[in-house]
């Protein structure tokens, strides 16, 4: 009886639609379950397209109408979820290689046609924002976010394979890795009305961590001091920016990935970078096949010859002098003037990119005076050790530097900046006690997606976009 009872299960266990459409193994009973796409057919026979986000193709259930109850089939609407025993039979129509034929369908729940937003014809990226709890369904989002996840596996493999050790670093922070000063603020204090100190300002004593804590912009410094103990980490969380910008490329919320390696030069960063960036982009190209496809048909017809076109070619090392002369000699008129001391925009790093040397640019030796403090002084004393990777369509995809060891110039750096001494004394203090050269960077994961997916806008590769004004679900 038990061995009846689970051989029973096993011939009820459900298959991944990615799996059955990929099977040779034909004219066996499978279990599928899904969420149906489109229905069509007669008065005998109707064809579903079923669809459980385990690929961007659809499987084909064929249904006998005569054996099935009518109110049932009424019930199989685009948006209805249903689980369906049958059997896996060669396909005799195009498009496909098998299909189900239905031999008993559950309706897990329905979707009325009047109000479902998601009806076979063509919706805006803008009004699937609006409705952003629902366009994972469509064959856009589900496409970007496997491959989303493509990208997170590959970023872990790689850094694990070459002897990286993954670093949690604090979301709620003291400090302001970039001196920007663009935070959002933490704190459990009665905003009605506030502790204050004899000044009259905010006592922030009284608040729940007894200091004033911020979300964090960068996972670095504190990656750095795990650097300095366990050679190479690195991190790979959310950071925040409260910056009041309503571009396609910024968000307030987003993904960082930052490694972190003692015993790294500038030189030793570029290389890691460049491999890094090229290994990411050939795994897609290698495990994404069918939604980058679907995204070149679609959205960007040069996506994979791009997308190639980065793996096979050598990046382009220049430095910022080089790249400000290039700019002044350029044949074309920049919104924003560039001059030497000045940072570079968006329109110019594409023009490197784009019409200059016609492949991804990395620019190292910024002025100081447009870099963080952390940055490795040259000896020219105007210049530092910085490095941006230029992509096209995207401009700066990775940020990075060799950092300052030397306990004296970082010092001094914080005190030229302003920053508090008193909030950096144990990032000063890896300085004091065996310090060592060390490099890293950042890389924006949801920069990477908007390159390997070939979208134009970041809040349409993050699940739900946080932006000005904007938080919704």
């Amino acid at each position: 009886m038990i061995l009846i009872i689970l051989h029973t299960l096993m011939e009820q266990r459900r298959s991944f639609i990615k799996d059955l459409l990929q099977s040779t193994d034909v004219d066996r009973d499978i279990n599928a379950k899904g969420w149906v796409r489109t229905k069509r057919g007669n008065k005998q026979v109707a064809f579903v397209a079923l669809n459980d986000g385990s690929t961007i193709n659809n499987i084909q259930i064929v249904i006998d109408i005569a054996n099935f109850d009518e109110d049932q089939i009424k019930n199989i609407t685009t948006g209805a979820s249903i689980s369906v025993n049958g059997t896996l039979v060669k396909s005799m129509g195009k498009g496909q290689s098998v299909e189900i034929q239905a031999k008993e369908i559950k309706i897990y729940g329905t979707a009325d046609p009047e109000t479902y937003p998601l009806q076979k014809k063509g919706h805006t990226l803008e009004f699937l924002r609006e409705i952003a709890h629902l366009r994972f369904r469509t064959n856009t989002f589900g496409a970007i976010f496997r491959i989303r996840h493509a990208m997170s596996f590959a970023v872990h493999k790689y850094f694990n394979d070459r002897n990286f050790y993954y670093l949690h670093t604090p979301i709620v922070t003291g400090s302001d890795a970039e001196g920007a000063g663009e935070m959002f603020r933490v704190s459990t204090l009665d905003m009605k009305n506030p502790p204050k100190t004899e000044d009259g300002e905010i006592d922030f004593s009284e608040d729940f961590f007894g200091k004033e804590t911020n979300l964090t912009v960068s996972g670095q410094l504190e990656a750095e001091l795990g650097a300095t103990a366990l050679s190479n980490v690195y991190t790979f969380g959310p950071t925040f920016r409260a910056e009041n910008s309503n571009t396609p490329r910024h968000l307030a919320e987003f993904w960082m990935i930052e490694p972190e390696m003692a015993f790294y030069d500038i030189d030793d960063d570029m290389d890691l970078a460049e491999d890094f960036l090229k290994y990411l982009i050939k795994y897609a190209l290698e495990n994404c096949k069918d939604d980058l496809e679907f995204l070149n048909k679609m959205y960007d017809n040069e996506l994979i010859e791009r997308l190639n076109s980065v793996v096979e070619n050598k990046f382009e090392r220049i430095t910022y002098t080089e790249a400000i002369d290039v700019l002044l000699k350029a044949d074309q008129k920049f919104e924003f003037p560039i001059k030497w001391g000045s940072d570079l925009q968006s329109e110019h790093e594409r023009y490197l990119v784009e019409k200059y040397y016609k492949k991804p640019v990395m620019v190292s030796d910024y002025p100081k005076i447009i870099k963080a403090f952390y940055m490795k002084q040259n000896d020219d004393g105007k210049t530092v050790r910085a490095l941006d990777v230029l992509f096209p369509r995207i401009g700066e995809i990775i940020g990075g530097s060799q950092r300052e060891e030397v306990y004296e110039k970082l010092l001094d750096r914080i005190k030229e900046m302003g920053i508090p001494e008193k909030d950096m004394w144990w990032y000063l203090e890896t300085r004091k006690f065996g310090t060592v050269p060390h490099s890293g960077f950042g890389l924006g994961f949801e920069r990477l997606i908007l390159f390997v997916t070939g979208m134009s806008n970041i809040r349409d590769v993050i699940p739900f976009p946080r932006t000005p004004k904007n938080a919704e679900f």
